[in-house]
């Protein structure tokens, strides 16, 4: 059978041929044909505590699941007989106009997980032109990532204590970013039954458990943590906004409240903020009409991964109602993306961007900066053959006429 050659904007891909690796794709890169591929040789790889630290929810895992499960809800409505051979996937997001119609989200001690991880994810988005959001809970200073990462915003987890904001805020905007986001649903830690049963704790307790666990897995121990130690010392928690603390010690984290955190901060920070920012964890559309209010420039919509309060509303089922009080804000949204599909169906909604979480983060730790390149590859050519297929050729045109609910109208 004769094969077809599609132009995706990006380079061509043979038509109906899933997931071609190049020939220069490292070997143990070529089985992985789609994102939920990387979390296995993830598993592999990294010791039990830190694993199940990524890839856990909280409690039940109702969140996450129920993530996932709302995308299988919504289905396509494609046209046909259009020509889509000009397809591109170029995204304006805040007033820029990226490469990419997705990005990276902040994942706290990525650097733990991948050798220099943040480090790792913020070239490579400099690389694509895309966003990758460097989290508060980081183990990089905010400087050295802004220093590689042009295209890098900054998250913060912050308390409720103007002098804790301030000098935070301050530092970041010192550094270059352009965007700064604050993450709201984490008021207090959650239960993450998960991490108590896998060994994890912030920062890492030095036990024979935790010994234990990583002696079985010495490409980490010996690539990633003692790579780490031998070159730059023992990570920290850099940027919380109070005394740094190392990611391994035999004592108890002592961090500041976030459960006074208020609108009244939100305003302190958009007086302070120069840039854009973005509230991260919005799922209320009463809660976007306030932030709209406030001066806020974006909204993640967002339920932590389900990583919070489990049971909590899947994002996508919420996005029409956000966009709906949004105004001028950009809408983002991540939680449960894992296919061009899932994201197609997230800008037919509304959001204008997305962010993807756990498998980039899986993809460093395996293979770097070649992993995550590979990842953005396989999810690239997703979204081009879907386009193609939906007969759509910019992101922009993906709209809710090409969706049907098997449940009822959406």
């Amino acid at each position: 059978m004769s094969e077809t050659v599609t132009q995706t904007g990006q380079g061509a891909i043979p038509s109906g041929v899933a997931a071609r690796q190049p020939a220069t794709t490292p070997r143990a890169l070529r089985d992985i044909l789609c994102l939920d591929d990387f979390e296995a040789p993830a598993r592999r790889l990294l010791p039990r505590p830190i694993f199940g630290f990524i890839e856990g929810g909280v409690e039940t895992n109702t969140s996450r699941e129920g993530n996932r499960a709302a995308f299988g809800e919504i289905a396509f409505l494609p046209r046909v007989l259009v020509n889509t051979r000009a397809r591109q996937q170029k995204t304006t997001l805040l007033g820029r106009t990226y490469d990419l119609p997705f990005g990276f989200p902040p994942m706290g001690g990525t650097a733990l997980v991948a050798y220099m991880g943040d480090i790792v994810l913020a070239k490579v988005a400099a690389e694509l032109n895309t966003v990758m959001i460097q989290s508060g809970a980081s183990l990089t200073t905010l400087e050295k990532v802004r220093e590689v990462g042009p295209t890098a915003w900054f998250q913060a987890y912050l308390p409720g204590e103007p002098e804790i904001i301030t000098p935070l805020v301050t530092r970041a905007q010192r550094a270059g970013f352009e965007t700064l986001v604050l993450t709201v649903d984490v008021q207090v830690s959650a239960n993450r039954e998960n991490n108590v049963r896998s060994g994890f704790s912030s920062p890492l307790k030095p036990t024979p458990r935790l010994a234990w666990d990583c002696a079985l897995r010495p490409r980490w121990l010996i690539g990633t943590f003692g790579r780490t130690l031998v070159k730059h010392g023992m990570p920290h928690l850099e940027n919380l906004g109070y005394p740094r603390l190392p990611v391994v010690a035999n004592v108890e984290r002592h961090g500041r409240s976030r459960d006074g955190l208020a609108w009244e901060h939100v305003e302190l920070m958009r007086r302070i903020w120069k840039g854009k920012l973005v509230l991260k964890g919005v799922l209320s559309p009463q809660d976007v009409r306030i932030a709209r209010e406030s001066g806020v420039d974006g909204i993640l919509v967002s339920n932590h991964g389900g990583r919070q309060l489990d049971g909590t509303v899947a994002p996508l089922r919420m996005l029409p109602a956000v966009v709906a009080e949004a105004g001028d804000m950009a809408i983002m949204m991540d939680s449960g993306i894992r296919r061009g599909s899932d994201l197609l169906k997230a800008l037919a909604l509304g959001a204008h961007f997305v962010f993807i979480g756990r498998p980039f983060l899986y993809a460093a730790a395996i293979a770097g900066e070649d992993g995550v390149h590979h990842a953005v590859r396989l999810l690239r050519e997703e979204i081009s053959r879907n386009m193609a297929m939906l007969g759509i050729t910019s992101p922009a045109q993906m709209t809710r006429e090409y969706l049907v609910d098997s449940r009822g109208p959406i």
